[in-house]
């Protein structure tokens, strides 16, 4: 099995690099991580990433100032430099621009703390318990010019307790995302998936089982 060459982009600690990773040391995965790009040089997941053994590049975006396509072409030349074919986003906190995204389109992903088209954006988990929503989750999507609007992959859920506030909440989501990122990308990798109508399609699945209701009744 030929895996496919995986960058993962992030901006700090970089927990779903670190599931990523983890997922794709198994011999069947249809991925690998050859390289962790941040565009912060204190970003901690630099030196997890070093540990497991990838190899990492850093292009800090304060040194192209307001020029963001400079910034962009310099990440480009090390995804270039590391033959990358798929890219995922981990806590990568700089907004790509149109001619970026679509140079990536169908071969890049994100991983969003909510389930969208749901509180897209920033301070996810504070405006879901401001809406009193009784579930919450995170997605994984397919990266679109539109931030958080890309078809969705895979998504997964809880429900929301009384006592939740906005860490307990956003702990308990980012043990979902450390599962539903590296499912996600396996999909990809084993070009599982297609877009029809704006619809990511999944190949050889079937219905999840059962229901969540939040409260229990």
């Amino acid at each position: 099995m030929t895996k496919k060459r995986v960058a993962v982009l992030i901006s700090g600690r970089g927990s779903n690099m670190a599931a990523l990773i983890g997922a794709a040391k198994e011999e069947a995965y249809p991925a690998q991580i050859v390289l962790v790009l941040s565009n912060r040089p204190a970003a901690a997941g630099l030196a997890s990433a070093r540990a497991a053994g990838i190899a990492t590049a850093v292009v800090d975006h304060t040194a192209y100032g307001k020029a963001r396509e400079r910034f962009e072409q310099a990440m480009q030349a090390e995804l270039e430099t590391h033959r990358i074919e798929l890219v995922c986003l981990a806590g990568f906190m700089r907004l790509l621009t149109p001619s970026f995204v679509r140079r990536w389109q169908g071969r890049m992903i994100n991983i969003h703390p909510a389930l969208l088209p749901a509180f897209k954006g920033l301070h996810t988990h504070q405006r879901a318990l401001a809406a009193g929503v009784r579930i919450h989750g995170a997605s994984v999507h397919f990266v679109v010019e539109e931030t958080d609007g890309g078809p969705i992959i895979a998504q997964g859920v809880l429900a929301v307790r009384d006592d939740d506030t906005a860490a307990s909440l956003a702990d308990r989501v980012l043990a979902i995302e450390h599962k539903i990122y590296p499912a996600a990308l396996a999909l990809l990798a084993s070009g599982r998936l297609t877009i029809v109508d704006g619809r990511c399609r999944i190949a050889g699945t079937q219905d999840a089982p059962g229901h969540l209701i939040a409260p229990p009744i």
